[in-house]
């Protein structure tokens, strides 16, 4: 059901107080004075706290800078009288114990009266006493149907017209952007060259990169690495590649589900986060960076606020790869005692979006220590699958050290001894790979040359692999994943039961 569909419902089952978290104010008042009109053209009071009500004459600036007064008009218009009444911002004055109990005495009067009270406010801040008095209902941003008649009233403006391929890819690149958003970037894109043209895909991408950054929670991520700079892994990209046409319409006419996600569980350094950014390349989807720890706020409410926020904007964006690396470190261990349960509600709020949506966002989860993963996280159903990324293997090892030099080296790739590296390098993971060939050049540029396969293995034998340094933590999680708790993410498994080689 839709927001207008839902607000509509709600207005004839007489719920008194609505109360709609948006930034939109504009769009969302809109939406409400159609469904007012089509409600028996309902009476619309508009208040803020700095001009009072707005629109209608005869009560025009009353209630101003006082919430308490504008509660008031709600009981003087006649009882039969059917009207919505927008207060503004309101959530500020909701502690407020004389608001708070004003709002509560007119929430048992307007079960019998066709009024309704509506607060509009950027964030949901709910008093416990307000709690089950207050119904919230989620605005959405704008959908698909939305933008594409917003973008074609500009060009039926402006006298253009757009291929339908083009216009398909505007649409897209300006999913999860409010409508005021659209109409500013697009206007921006015709000040520039005098129409809209393919290229205004970026200038709508970097509007877009500026919406996320507000927002504090998500990170828009710059995706440059291909599956072909993944060196190994091959039961893990056998399984993405079969699914790089998943989230098109033929897969949905075939009777697939978009695909849900991945949890990368396994050693530090082997390619987990490379992984994730790889998948959103190939795939040609945007990549979204969560950081867990921004969705806890200090207020009341506003860490669940954040995690729908999050959500709410990551569907918007869909489809798309929703990238939370280490996602173990946020929710190791929690029990919700030292912070009032709001863990565990946002816990819960996450864990029951995967395991319920329905929209193209597919979440790659990167985890170090399953140990602190909670059970419900392992649960089939969160994720399409669990891979286990463990310690590369001789040869997967050769394919690294090929993928960076191949990078840094390309012209004289042959001279660098890779059998010679990848047998020197026991227990080496991938990013301890890369050190080493940094190390290197380093060796190599002080000299005034170029850096050899002497001066790799030099490098190497400066560096305590971390196989070695965490031993007990290493060979939990290859106990875990040869338990068959994970698949495993290369042919040959990464796994070993000798004791990691001593240097």
């Amino acid at each position: 059901m839709g927001f207008h569909d839902e607000f509509t419902l709600l207005l004839r089952a007489r719920y008194p107080l609505l109360y709609i978290p948006t930034r939109e104010e504009e769009r969302v008042e809109a939406v409400i004075s159609q469904c007012a009109q089509q409600q028996g053209n309902r009476a619309i009071y508009i208040w803020d706290f700095v001009d009072g009500y707005q629109g209608n004459p005869n009560d025009a600036g009353f209630g101003k800078r006082n919430p308490l007064q504008a509660l008031e008009l709600v009981e003087k218009l006649p009882p039969s009288a059917p009207s919505i009444f927008i207060l503004r911002d309101f959530h500020r004055f909701l502690e407020d114990v004389a608001v708070s109990r004003k709002l509560r005495n007119l929430s048992r009067l307007l079960k019998a009266q066709p009024k309704n009270i509506v607060l509009i406010s950027p964030q949901i801040s709910v008093p416990d006493d307000l709690s089950e008095a207050i119904t919230i209902l989620e605005f959405p941003l704008p959908a698909v149907p939305e933008i594409k008649t917003e973008i074609e009233q500009i060009l039926a403006a402006t006298g253009h017209t757009l291929e339908g391929r083009i216009l398909d890819e505007l649409i897209r690149s300006c999913q999860g952007l409010s409508a005021e958003r659209i109409r500013r970037v697009l206007a921006r894109a015709i000040a520039t060259h005098g129409e809209l043209r393919p290229e205004d895909v970026d200038l709508i991408l970097e509007e877009k990169r500026q919406t996320i950054r507000q927002t504090q929670i998500l990170d828009f991520y710059p995706t440059t690495q291909r599956i072909s700079d993944i060196g190994g892994l091959d039961n893990l990209k056998e399984w993405l590649l079969r699914r790089g046409g998943a989230f098109s319409d033929r897969a949905r006419q075939y009777g697939l589900p978009h695909p849900r996600g991945l949890l990368l569980a396994g050693i530090q350094g082997t390619g987990k986060s490379l992984t994730a950014k790889a998948i959103a390349h190939h795939w040609h989807l945007p990549l979204l960076r969560l950081d867990v720890g921004r969705l806890f706020g200090g207020l009341v409410g506003e860490s669940e606020s954040r995690t729908r926020q999050m959500i709410q904007l990551a569907e918007a964006l869909a489809p798309c790869v929703l990238w939370i690396d280490e996602i173990d470190k946020a929710f190791s261990g929690f029990d919700g005692k030292g912070d009032a349960g709001t863990s565990s509600r946002v816990f819960g709020t996450f864990i029951t979006w995967l395991a319920e949506k329905t929209s193209p966002v597919f979440v790659v989860a990167t985890a170090n220590n399953v140990q602190s993963l909670p059970a419900e996280m392992l649960r089939k159903g969160r994720f399409d699958e669990i891979f286990f990324v463990g310690l590369p293997t001789q040869e997967e090892r050769r394919a690294i050290f090929a993928v960076h030099l191949s990078r840094l080296r390309s012209h004289n790739l042959t001279s660098y001894d890779l059998d010679r590296l990848a047998y020197e390098t026991p227990d080496f993971s991938g990013a301890e790979i890369e050190q080493a060939l940094i190390e290197a050049m380093h060796i190599g540029f002080s000299q005034n040359r170029d850096f050899t396969t002497d001066d790799i293995l030099e490098a190497v034998s400066q560096v305590v692999p971390l196989a070695q340094t965490a031993r007990d933590q290493i060979q939990f999680l290859q106990d875990w994943a040869a338990a068959g708790k994970a698949r495993l993410a290369s042919r040959q498994g990464g796994l070993t039961n000798r004791v990691p080689h001593q240097r």
